[in-house]
């Protein structure tokens, strides 16, 4: 079974420095009927005008990942960690016991574009963790390239999540396909371009939810770029 959820269907959420879309239930933005899909929690889409961000707040058993597409993200946690993340680079926290963090957008004008996304781990309360990795374009054009999940295969950063996190970059003729477990959840969120998920269009911003499917199938490419999780079902 396949379930498009359009760009426009989003929770959306301006509060001047920051315009963020919500795909799921979040802050002040509630939908009874997106509240996650299996162990996927939040996927928001945030922009951050220059020289503002988030002050420092805390986190708790939650596995949280940036995907950063313009601009740069500066990162300063509790366990020390001091980072700028770029484009191209996956950064995982894992919030576990506990962990405070700041994200700020110090260029001067211009905005950080990221997603900012939330798996439930399978594991609670282990010490917190942080790491991140650059992934190149190369690596991602015309194919899923794995970049999270729970062991760390491919160069992916480990999350403590039974979860998979696939990145590609599609045009034209270009198409990839994975297999997925009928009994787990997967999701297709399409950050920019158009592309077809198992036969059905989408365009930027879109996603589908798929259960009861054994394969991701994705074609007809127009400059896409795509995020692809393979889920527990929950």
């Amino acid at each position: 079974m396949l379930r498009i959820r359009k760009s426009a269907e989003r929770g959306y959420a301006d509060h001047g420095w920051l315009k963020s879309y919500h795909s799921f239930s979040f802050a002040g933005y509630y939908d009874p009927n997106h509240m996650g899909w299996g162990n996927l929690r939040v996927i928001n889409e945030d922009r951050i005008e220059p020289g503002t961000g988030f002050g420092t707040h805390g986190h708790r058993n939650m596995e949280i990942i940036s995907y950063v597409l313009s601009g740069e993200l500066a990162h300063q946690d509790s366990m020390g960690n001091i980072k700028g993340i770029p484009p191209g680079d996956v950064q995982r926290m894992s919030a576990g016991s506990g962990v405070t963090h700041s994200e700020f957008n110090h260029a001067k004008g211009q905005a950080t574009h990221f997603l900012q996304i939330w798996i439930e781990p399978n594991v609670k309360d282990i010490p917190p963790g942080y790491e991140q990795k650059t992934i190149p374009s190369g690596e991602k054009q015309g194919k899923l390239r794995l970049v999270a999940s729970p062991n760390g295969e491919a160069g992916s950063v480990v999350i403590h999540a039974d979860a998979k996190l696939y990145a590609g970059l599609f045009d034209g003729n270009e198409s990839a396909s994975i297999k997925i477990d009928p009994s787990r959840k997967g999701y297709v969120h399409l950050i920019r371009g158009e592309l077809a998920v198992n036969g059905q269009k989408i365009n930027s911003g879109d996603a589908i939810l798929l259960e009861q499917e054994n394969k991701i199938q994705l074609t007809n490419a127009n400059k896409a770029e795509v995020l692809v999780f393979d889920l527990a079902a929950c």
